[in-house]
C-alpha cells in the first residue's frame, strides 16, 4: 500500500489530530495558532480533493481500519472484530469536496472575524471535531459509524453555536438543537439496532444486499428519514435550523450548512442504496417530493417577512433544502419506472443531477452568504437590516461577493443556480405540472427577499452611526472570495462540472450493485 491508498483514513484523522493538538499548538501563541489552524484545515482540503479525482471516473474506494485481527474481549469471553469501514464513490466524494471546502473557507473568514474574542482553544477543537463529524459521515460504509459520526458533528455544533455564551440567544438556540437532536439520535440508534437484531449486518453494502420490505424494514426506514430530514432542515422538522445559524459565529454557519448536506448524503444514501425494496413503490419517492415542495414553499414565506439577515438567510436554507428533495424524489420515482436492473427514465437521471448539482451550488453560494452576513456584522455591529444602509460605497468587496451569491441563490440566469433549477423544473415536470410551479414561485420570492436585503444593506442613505465603518479584514475577504470564485466557476463552466462530476455522481449513486460488490468483494 502507498500513501494514496491511506486517503480515506486521513481525512478524518487529520482534522481528529488537530481538535486534540489545538491545545498544544495555542500555547506557542497566536501565529503559532492560526498557522496551525490553516495548515490542518488546507491538509484537509487537499485530501478531499484527492478523494474527489479518484472516484470521479466511477470508482469506489475502500478502506478498513481494524478488522478480524483487532477485537474487543468481553468478560463473558465473547470477541468481536472492532472496524471502521469507509466506502467512497462519486456520489460521496462530491459531498466530501463541498464539506473539506467550505471548511477551510469558513476557517480562513474566523481567523481574523473571531479575534477579537477569547475562547479561540474551545472554538478550534470543536470546528475540527465538526469537520471531522461532517465527513465522516460522507464517507463511511457501515449505519452505526454513521451515527458515530452524527453524533461528532452534532454535538461539536452544540458548543459553536452557542459560543457567544453571554447572549441568552445563543443558549437558546444551542439548547434547542441539542434537545431535539440527542431525541433524533436515539431514534436513529433504535432504527440502526432494529436492522442489526434482525440481519446481523450493519454494513451498508451488506444490509442493501439482503434487506427485505417488511413491517420493520419500514418502521426502521421510516424513523431514519424522520430524523436525517431534521437534520437536514426540511419542514416542518425545520424549527432549530434560523436560530441555530443565526446565532453560530459566520465561519461556523458556513460549515453548518454542509453539515446538513452531510444529513442530506446519508438520507439518500439510505433511500437509494440500502432500502431499495421498501422505496421501489414510489411512495417514499412521494414524501420525498412532499416534504420538498413544502420546504420550498414555507421557508420562503417565513424568509420575507424577516429583519435580521442570518435569520432571513436560515429560512432560505430551508427552502434550497427542499429543492434537493423535489429533485431526489423525482429520482426515486423515475427508478420506479425503469426495469429491475436499476435503471432510470431519462427524467430521472436530469432530475438526479440537477439536485447533486444544486447541492453544490448551495454549499458554496449559501456558505458565502453567511459570511457575507458576519462580514456585515463585523463591520456595523449589527445584524438588523433596518439599521444598515448604503454600505457598498464602504464595503465595495463585499457588496459585490454578496450580489454574485444573491443572484445565484435567486436563480438568475446565467448563474450557475439556474442551470440546477432550471433542471430540477424540467424533470418535475414530467411528473406533475404543478411541481415546477411550486419551485419557480419560491425562485420569484428568494429574489424578492434578496433584493430587500441588498436595498436594505448596500443601497440607500448611510446611516449616521455607520459614516466610519470600513471594508471588513483581507482574511475574511479571501474567505469569501474563495466561495465566489467557486460559484464563479460553476457559473462559467457547467458544462464540464455536469460531464465530469455530477453525472459520475448520479450514476455512481443509481449503481447499487457496483456498491455492494465494492464492499463485499473485499470482505
Amino acid at each position: 500500500m502507498n500513501w494514496h491508498d491511506h486517503l480515506p483514513a486521513f481525512l478524518v484523522m487529520i482534522p481528529l489530530l488537530g481538535a486534540f493538538l489545538t491545545p498544544f499548538a495555542a500555547s506557542f501563541g497566536k501565529t503559532a495558532r492560526n498557522a496551525f489552524f490553516m495548515l490542518f484545515m488546507a491538509l484537509t482540503l487537499v485530501v478531499g480533493m484527492l478523494l474527489c479525482t479518484a472516484t470521479f471516473d466511477g470508482g469506489v474506494l475502500v478502506y478498513v481500519m481494524g478488522g478480524e485481527n483487532f477485537s474487543l474481549t468481553l468478560p463473558s469471553g465473547m470477541s468481536y472484530p472492532v472496524r471502521i469501514l469507509f466506502e467512497i464513490d462519486a456520489f460521496g466524494s462530491l459531498l466530501i469536496f463541498c464539506i473539506s471546502f467550505a471548511a477551510f473557507a469558513g476557517a480562513l473568514f474566523s481567523i481574523q472575524y473571531m479575534d477579537r474574542f477569547s475562547g479561540w482553544k474551545r472554538f478550534m477543537s470543536l470546528y475540527f471535531l465538526m469537520t471531522t463529524g461532517a465527513l465522516g459521515m460522507s464517507a463511511t460504509g457501515d449505519l452505526f459509524n454513521f451515527f458515530v459520526f452524527v453524533e461528532i458533528s452534532s454535538i461539536a455544533s452544540f458548543g459553536l453555536v452557542a459560543f457567544w455564551r453571554d447572549k441568552p440567544e445563543s443558549l437558546e438556540a444551542s439548547f434547542k438543537y441539542m434537545l431535539i437532536s440527542q431525541v433524533a439520535a436515539m431514534l436513529l440508534l433504535i432504527a440502526i439496532g432494529s436492522l442489526y437484531g434482525k440481519y446481523n449486518a450493519l454494513n451498508m453494502g451488506a444490509l442493501s444486499s439482503m434487506l427485505r420490505s417488511g413491517t420493520l424494514e419500514r418502521v426502521s426506514l421510516a424513523l431514519i428519514l424522520s430524523v436525517l430530514a431534521f437534520k437536514c432542515g426540511a419542514f416542518p422538522m425545520h424549527t432549530w435550523m434560523p436560530d441555530a445559524y443565526a446565532e453560530a459565529p459566520s465561519g461556523v454557519t458556513c460549515l453548518l450548512v454542509t453539515v446538513s448536506q452531510a444529513s442530506f448524503y446519508g438520507l439518500i444514501r439510505v433511500c437509494y442504496t440500502i432500502f431499495p425494496a421498501v422505496t421501489q413503490g414510489g411512495t417514499v419517492g412521494w414524501i420525498l417530493i412532499a416534504l420538498g415542495c413544502m420546504s420550498m414553499f414555507f421557508g420562503v414565506m417565513m424568509a420575507v417577512v424577516q429583519h435580521e439577515i442570518k435569520r432571513l438567510m436560515g429560512y432560505h436554507s430551508i427552502s434550497q433544502v427542499g429543492y434537493m428533495l423535489l429533485a431526489m424524489g423525482v429520482g426515486l420515482l423515475a427508478l420506479s419506472d425503469g426495469n429491475s436492473n436499476g435503471t432510470v427514465a431519462a427524467y430521472g437521471l436530469t432530475a438526479m443531477k440537477g439536485g447533486l448539482f444544486h447541492v453544490v451550488n448551495y454549499s458554496f453560494y449559501k456558505g458565502l452568504l453567511f459570511l457575507c452576513a458576519g462580514a456585515l456584522y463585523y463591520a456595523t455591529g449589527t445584524r438588523d437590516l433596518d439599521k444598515m444602509g448604503g454600505l457598498a460605497r464602504s464595503m465595495p468587496w463585499t457588496a459585490g461577493m454578496f450580489a454574485v451569491a444573491a443572484a445565484a441563490i435567486s436563480g438568475l440566469p446565467p448563474f450557475n443556480g439556474f442551470v440546477s433549477k432550471w433542471m430540477i423544473y424540467e424533470s418535475s415536470f414530467a411528473v406533475h405540472p404543478l411541481l415546477p410551479a411550486v419551485a419557480m414561485i419560491t425562485s420569484v420570492l428568494t429574489l424578492a427577499s434578496f433584493a430587500k436585503v441588498f436595498q436594505a444593506a448596500f443601497l440607500g442613505p448611510s446611516k449616521a452611526k455607520l459614516v466610519a465603518v470600513r471594508e471588513v479584514p483581507y482574511g475574511m475577504l479571501a474567505g469569501m472570495a474563495i466561495l465566489t470564485v467557486m460559484t464563479l466557476l460553476l457559473t462559467l463552466f457547467p458544462g464540464w462540472f455536469m460531464d465530469n462530476f455530477f453525472e459520475n455522481a448520479a450514476r455512481a449513486l443509481l449503481d447499487r450493485q457496483g456498491y455492494i460488490r465494492a464492499v463485499l468483494g473485499g470482505m
